[in-house]
């Protein structure tokens, strides 16, 4: 499975953000996915992650709790990330990861996407 991020770019701080993950050459069925971030000089953080089937549990990071929101969208096949409030401490390359196991912890995730630049102006 190939995992396509979209929707970065740049913003103001203030403003908000939709970021969206698709599977190319296989599906989510089954699969938990996450949003992972790296920011400049600062190791990969774990962001959020949702399970793709049954019960629709997230995980979301404290520190974007409340301004981050992660779902998905079965009719588009896509994981999304909503930034609101976006600030420039969210400046960051964003991925998106899938697993085939059903915890929303940030291990085990073996398919990545590219990367999808946010760039928050003060």
């Amino acid at each position: 499975v190939q995992l396509q991020a979209s929707g970065g770019g740049l913003v103001q701080a203030g403003d908000s953000l939709r970021l969206s993950c698709t599977p190319s050459g296989g599906t989510f069925s089954r699969s938990t996915v996450g949003w992972f971030r790296q920011r400049p000089g600062k190791e990969r953080e774990f962001v959020a992650a949702i399970r793709w089937s049954g019960v629709s549990s997230t995980y979301v990071a404290d520190s974007v709790k409340g301004r981050f929101t992660i779902s998905r969208d079965n009719a588009k096949s896509s994981v999304d990330l909503q930034m609101n409030s976006l600030t420039p401490e969210d400046t960051a390359v964003y991925y998106c990861a899938s697993k085939q196991q059903s915890s929303l912890t940030p291990l085990g995730y073996g398919y990545w996407g590219q990367g999808t630049q946010v760039t928050v102006s003060s």
